[in-house]
């Protein structure tokens, strides 16, 4: 009877981490721990709020930006920190302090802490690591990142891994770290779903999205001629003479990864595209695609079947204008990329 009872229980413990959708308590922290590693405190500011607003503590804040010093250094996680305390300087009645911090014992005793890190580690990775080429990095795994600091009781591991995911997710040359968090957070209690839409929400809602360059609104005039989702920021065109305006109005569009348009074809102008941030494709009927990066400019000529968009792990955005070629002007929509075609692209 005791076994029937654990097997159950085994059985409605899979069943609830396979089932796990992200809160909005979760989405607060990742968004305030992807600006936190960007380093964007103007973002971050208001995400802060909009995090404990929705149920993040003031502590679980403070100890997911004292984890990240780790991961990406002391003077972001004390920029954060600072932001936080000025966030603090008009608090809200129903923000919550949560648990008060205590001291872990075990930063008394060196060795317990380390053993704990080993532990730590070998369940984050699925099996015990040991780093040999660098036995100081591996020491400093252990003993301070899974031994110290994992021993704050403010965050679950669970949560850890969210917040850490998301850091990695806003930071550029970090993939194989990211990689493997990705995995290490399913094996601290995320479902492999959980993770998946975590970071198709942080890629979603833009906090992915490094550039220097506005996002705009959706693309709602046109979303019926892409596949995923597109936004559109106007660009002041040059004020220019009458008679001499065969230059269109130029227009930021942004591309969250894997969105891309359908092929089309331009009548009575040629379009140009002048990649601004992130990565794309370009591809004309017959042609092999063209990989697209910032600083790339792509002239179309008139009457070219083409289609553009992001790749799969990056937003892309470009600037876009017309110019008058003569007769009348229109853009003809054909069919979408599908993903078979799409998903081929390397």
């Amino acid at each position: 009877m005791k076994h029937i009872v654990t097997i159950i229980i085994a059985i409605l413990t899979m069943v609830t981490v396979q089932g796990q959708t992200l809160t909005e308590r979760q989405k607060g922290l990742a968004a305030c721990a992807c600006l936190m590693a960007q380093g964007d405190l103007q973002r971050l500011e208001s995400a802060m709020r909009t995090a404990l607003d929705n149920g993040v503590t003031i502590n679980e804040l403070k100890e997911a930006f004292s984890q990240l010093y780790a991961y990406t250094g002391f003077p972001r996680s004390l920029n954060a920190l600072g932001v936080l305390s000025k966030v603090l300087e008009n608090k809200q009645t129903d923000w919550q302090d949560g648990k008060s911090w205590t001291r872990p014992a075990e930063w008394d005793d060196a060795r317990k802490a380390y053993e704990l890190g080993v532990k730590n580690q070998t369940q984050l990775s699925g099996r015990p690591f040991v780093y040999d080429f660098c036995p100081q990095d591996d020491y400093y795994l252990k003993a301070h990142l899974f031994g110290n600091i994992f021993l704050g009781d403010q965050l679950s591991p669970a949560d850890r891994e969210i917040v850490t995911v998301a850091a990695l997710s806003g930071l550029e040359g970090v993939a194989p770290q990211l990689a493997a968090h990705k995995r290490g957070a399913v094996n601290m209690g995320n479902s492999q779903e959980l993770v998946d839409e975590l970071c198709a929400w942080l890629d979603h809602e833009g906090y992915t999205l490094r550039s220097e360059f506005s996002k705009g609104v959706a693309n709602v005039n046109y979303a019926q001629y892409f596949v995923g989702d597109s936004f559109v920021a106007p660009i002041k065109p040059a004020n220019l003479a009458d008679g001499e305006a065969t230059v269109m109005p130029i227009v930021n569009v942004t591309f969250e990864p894997g969105c891309r348009n359908n092929w089309h074809i331009h009548h009575g102008a040629h379009q140009i595209l002048i990649c601004v941030s992130g990565k794309g494709w370009y591809q004309e009927w017959g042609k092999a695609p063209i990989t697209l990066t910032p600083g790339m400019v792509i002239d179309i000529p008139e009457g070219v079947k083409h289609w553009h968009g992001a790749q799969k792990d990056s937003w892309l955005q470009h600037y876009t204008t017309h110019v008058k070629t003569g007769g009348e002007e229109s853009n003809e929509w054909l069919e979408p990329v599908t993903d078979e075609v799409y998903n081929r692209l390397k």
